[in-house]
């Protein structure tokens, strides 16, 4: 087992110092200082593995805090009504049966078990056996401090908050037990890459019972939250046994990683094949306009299955959302204040949700796929002038795609805000759309401007810029870190259509500066 263990670590660590290193020579401030011979030098080596080292670490405990902090704690704080311990454990009970369902820590056909399992040949069982151990170990301590922490703050006994962590690893290995029996019974394998719609279902009513019941006033009881949550642990315990007791590991990785080889090796083709599949070949489709307006209408009309479908669906369920909650308002009356209350002060929330369903990553994927990949093998098309004139022409673009959702959720707040009670200024109802729509501004600027400046596909449309991964990060992070601010619509609105109109005139600058450097194809 230690054997194993050192291997299987020792093996990530690598994948990860490589990474590291890799990510270390893409960042354009610093690349200029590393040497050619990046991979040989052993001081880099030392460094890139203490941040691997620190990275293990941070995993183990900055996500339990950021997830106990934000989506249970302090999303708590919004409501109310009912207590904080009632609140606090029926948000943390759902959250849990989706961490279950959705990670299990076992059925994630990860690289590192491609290469341990299938290029190094090591015991399936073994393997399998000593790294979800460490991970069920890992998710006990990383959670064990934040529970005491946040439960004792939320008014929790402290046997109860040292029970947690066991009750939510319990979840998982649950869940996983369930999946082997499953697999012995059909022979189907759970993939957590690739869940079905009906768990994708499921997974969306665990959320709405998160969430939703509590902003109308519906919570568990606290004696029969703590009672399903200890549930789980014996649950976990019979787990435990169906585990440990399990003998196919190897076909069910075999059959989880049987793709892996040519995934990583036609991950080009497969790409190319499944977007082209959407393209549509009708040659009758043509334009009227001139120059880079006849490329881009062109574009527009041909991908539309690419660019518009995932933005029809999403328009839609949000077009049911707004719907349900006028009818839950209308038939619960007494969930108006707290209605009235989100809307209100809780629209830096609306950050994260708008970063969600914007499509900047899809939009510059099949501009660079289908169009660019080509046409930056000409000169012209570098050219500054040339280059600001097709960005505007694309934000127009790329603005059309994500104003739809974002009208129907600034619209639906607005109704929503006026049914549940209104609003102090009728100036609020303007600004409350106005700042939705600003924030979709943002994030279509946003997007296609480090799509020009930084151009982190390859021919093969995989990301290997490591700052556009960093952008990326920081992004979700501090849209992340929005959900935890409160603040009246017009502040908020305000400072957001304000910054919008400042990032997109920086904006506009940079592209038309910089992007005749950086707006080149990758090797």
């Amino acid at each position: 087992m230690n054997k194993i263990l050192k291997l299987s670590f020792s093996l990530k660590n690598t994948y990860r110092v490589n990474s590291i290193l890799y990510s270390l020579k893409q960042i354009p401030l610093i690349k200029k200082f590393l040497p050619d011979t990046l991979y040989q030098e052993r001081g880099l080596k030392i460094f890139a593995n203490v941040l691997s080292v620190l990275g293990e670490v941070v995993s183990i405990f900055l996500g339990k805090l950021l997830y106990l902090l934000l989506m249970v704690y302090g999303a708590g704080k919004l409501y109310d009504g009912s207590g904080d311990t009632q609140i606090f454990l029926h948000i943390l009970l759902f959250l849990t049966l989706i961490g279950g369902l959705a990670n299990t820590k076992m059925f994630d056909p990860s690289r590192d078990k491609y290469y341990a399992m299938i290029l190094m040949r090591m015991d399936a069982r073994e393997y399998t056996l000593v790294n979800y151990t460490y991970a069920v170990m890992k998710v006990i301590l990383g959670f064990l401090p934040f529970t005491i922490l946040f439960g004792r703050a939320a008014g929790l006994p402290l046997w109860l908050c040292i029970a947690l962590p066991f009750s939510i690893a319990g979840c998982k290995m649950s869940v996983a037990a369930l999946s082997l029996w499953d697999y012995e019974r059909r022979g189907s394998v759970y993939n957590e890459n690739k869940l079905t719609k009906y768990v994708w279902i499921g997974l969306g009513a665990l959320l709405g019972g998160a969430y939703a019941l509590p902003a109308f006033g519906i919570s568990f009881p606290v004696k029969m939250t703590i009672c399903l949550m200890l549930l789980f642990l014996p649950m976990g315990g019979a787990g435990v046994c169906k585990i440990y007791s399990f003998r196919k590991y190897r076909e069910i990785n075999q059959e989880l990683l049987s793709r892996q080889t040519n995934q990583m090796n036609t991950i080009a083709q497969t790409t190319k094949a499944g977007v082209e599949k959407k393209i549509s070949a009708d040659i009758s489709i043509t334009s009227n306009r001139k120059g880079f307006e006849y490329l881009n209408e062109l574009f527009i009309k041909r991908h539309r299955k690419i660019l518009w479908s995932s933005t029809e669906k999403i328009a839609y369920v949000c077009t049911a959302i707004v719907i349900g909650t006028l009818l839950l308002l209308y038939l619960k009356p007494e969930a108006k204040p707290a209605a009235n209350y989100l809307v209100k002060n809780c629209l830096p929330y609306f950050t994260f949700i708008m970063y969600a369903i914007n499509r900047g990553t899809g939009f510059t994927q099949a501009l660079f796929m289908n169009c660019d990949h080509s046409l930056l093998t000409y000169s012209f098309y570098k050219e500054p002038g040339c280059i600001l004139k097709l960005f505007q022409i694309r934000l127009r673009e790329i603005m059309k795609i994500n104003a739809v959702p974002a009208l129907i959720i600034g619209g639906g707040l607005a109704l929503v805000l006026n049914v549940s009670g209104g609003a102090v200024r009728w100036l609020d109802y303007g600004v409350l759309v106005i700042s939705v729509l600003s924030m979709s501004l943002f994030f279509s600027v946003h997007y296609l401007v480090i799509y020009y400046l930084l151009q982190p596909y390859n021919a093969g449309t995989e990301i290997k810029s490591g700052m556009y991964r960093v952008v990326m990060s920081v992004t979700y992070f501090c849209c992340f870190c929005m959900m935890k601010l409160r603040m009246p619509v017009m502040v908020f609105g305000s400072m957001m259509i304000a910054f919008c109109v400042i990032y997109c005139m920086i904006a506009c600058v940079l592209v038309y500066r910089l992007a005749p450097k950086t707006f080149r194809l990758r090797r």
